[in-house]
């Protein structure tokens, strides 16, 4: 009888632990994207605020900026998973949420298709839900193919990012920088690595064909017309020729499992540009 108990006992553990998780917090908006796109977002009962798509993970609670995670703030939730992408810090505060108790997933997050495909399968794992991961890495796959046959235009650009008044130009090893190269622009950053805030004078100097710039970031620059006539921007022939591309923010930053529409936006916008 005793040894029945245990056996039973040592089954609800088991069961206990292996059972999906039902309340999760994501942190990184490509994380939040994907589970959406699993079709699992009605598990996630917070998210932090680089989770900017859909519309939906914009009304849940907030917890935060990811590379910022707040300890407190996410124990509040309750969550069962925390889905973190590997840039989420700082390494503390992850630490911490595991010695209290909280299981956390850290998933791959690095500047490339491969990487994304693992966070697909990291993130549809953790969910258990292995096979609708698959499916969307199919899916993933078949419309960069047909992206990346589109015609390129290879143009000189220089993709932009306000979050502290002084534009920042992104470098080799960012997102930004390989979604510009899979859409056949030549970055003129590219001897760059990561952000870096640039000067008026370097933006001159570096004469772009065409510039992009998140939507966010032309909000805190005064709009197109402001972004158009700031020092540096207003000396280049892409603000002349009105050869500026606005895109979503973790559209272009984020390559996440919308990569496809980014390519096929960018290489479209830049093509009508560049014919100015």
């Amino acid at each position: 009888m005793k040894k029945w108990l245990a056996v039973a006992a040592w089954m609800l553990v088991a069961g206990a632990q292996a059972a999906p998780p039902e309340r999760v917090v994501t942190l990184g908006g490509s994380v939040t994207e994907i589970v959406y796109g699993l079709g699992q977002g009605g598990r996630l009962v917070g998210d932090d605020q680089s989770s900017l798509y859909p519309e939906a993970a914009t009304k849940l609670p907030r917890v935060g900026y990811y590379r910022a995670v707040p300890v407190e703030g996410v124990l509040a939730l309750n969550p069962d998973l925390v889905l973190a992408s590997e840039q989420a810090g700082p390494p503390e505060a992850l630490k911490r949420l595991g010695e209290v108790g909280v299981r956390l997933v850290s998933v791959p997050d690095a500047p490339s298709v491969d990487s994304l495909k693992a966070r697909i399968r990291a993130v549809a794992g953790a969910l258990d839900v292995a096979p609708a991961g698959e499916q969307m890495v199919r899916d993933v796959t078949r419309e960069l193919a047909k992206a990346e046959a589109m015609p390129a235009t290879r143009a000189r650009a220089l993709l932009l990012i306000n979050r502290s008044g002084t534009p920042q130009g992104a470098g080799r090893g960012t997102a930004a920088a390989e979604v510009m190269h899979l859409a056949g622009l030549d970055n003129v950053l590219d001897g760059q690595q990561g952000y870096k805030p640039l000067s008026p004078e370097a933006i001159g100097a570096l004469a772009p064909d065409l510039i992009i710039i998140t939507r966010e970031s032309l909000l805190a620059s005064g709009g197109l017309e402001g972004f158009a006539r700031l020092p540096g921007i207003a000396v280049t022939q892409a603000a002349a020729k009105q050869r500026i591309i606005v895109m979503d923010d973790l559209l272009i930053l984020g390559m996440g499992p919308r990569l496809p529409q980014a390519l096929i936006q960018l290489k479209r916008e830049a093509a009508h540009v560049m014919a100015r």
